[in-house]
């Protein structure tokens, strides 16, 4: 089903410009786009010098901006695609006067040729779409394409966060991690009742949980 656009969003995304960015390249083919360089400058981006974080497909942006209100001394860009969902976050953030948080429109796919490498903290992977059928396996946010497009960003250490409530996907995941070179740690597999300590809750999140569904949880360090 094709999502409608939202009433009035060309004037809604100009009124929140300075926290939106949109990165394009000039080639629209992957394979020659990813070899352009567009780097982001973050100390000039956030106006600071403090460490960034990553969240990729942020959707209406509760969890990047629960973030960044819980904590003003971290930097989180959220990167998002669709433009209609995207501003719901972008004027979240205005409306608390957030200075340590942007939105980037981006696919996640040419993210090499704007993300410096070993710039990122920490990557949060929140409640990605499963793409259950196989044929669409390459458009998973944890298949190997994309894992090593997310490997040049990272910090040495950093880990990549993944929640979700779909559990074979979560066991995709899992594989798809290890065969990249990961090493999974701090694996839950029903997160609200593990004992895990600052979790921020995404509205899909809130919506499962409610409904009584487990929420699985991981972490993904390169070896």
């Amino acid at each position: 089903m094709r999502m409608r656009h939202k009433k009035n969003l060309e004037t809604r995304l100009e009124a929140v410009s300075d926290y939106l960015i949109t990165l394009r390249n000039e080639s629209k083919n992957f394979a020659e786009a990813k070899n352009e360089r567009h780097l982001l400058d973050f100390s000039e981006l956030f106006r600071n010098g403090n460490p960034v974080y990553l969240e990729i497909g942020g959707g209406k942006g509760g969890f990047a901006v629960a973030f960044a209100e819980q904590n003003p001394d971290k930097n989180i860009l959220m990167v998002e695609k669709i433009s209609d969902v995207i501003v719901v976050g972008c004027e979240k953030a205005k409306e608390k006067g957030l200075k340590n948080i942007k939105f980037a429109s981006c696919a996640a796919e040419y993210l090499e040729s704007f993300i410096p490498e070993k710039s990122i903290e920490t990557l949060f992977l929140n409640f990605s779409c499963p793409y259950p059928k196989n044929t669409y396996e390459n458009h998973r946010l944890t298949n190997e394409r994309f894992l090593n497009i997310y490997k040049p960003l990272l910090k040495d250490g950093a880990p990549i966060c993944q929640k979700t409530d779909n559990m074979h996907f979560f066991e995709y995941s899992i594989e798809s991690f290890s065969k990249a070179g990961f090493i999974i740690s701090d694996v839950s597999l029903d997160l609200h009742n593990s004992g895990f300590e600052g979790n921020i809750e995404t509205e899909y999140e809130k919506k499962f949980a409610s409904q009584g569904f487990p929420i699985y949880r991981l972490e993904a360090r390169l070896k």
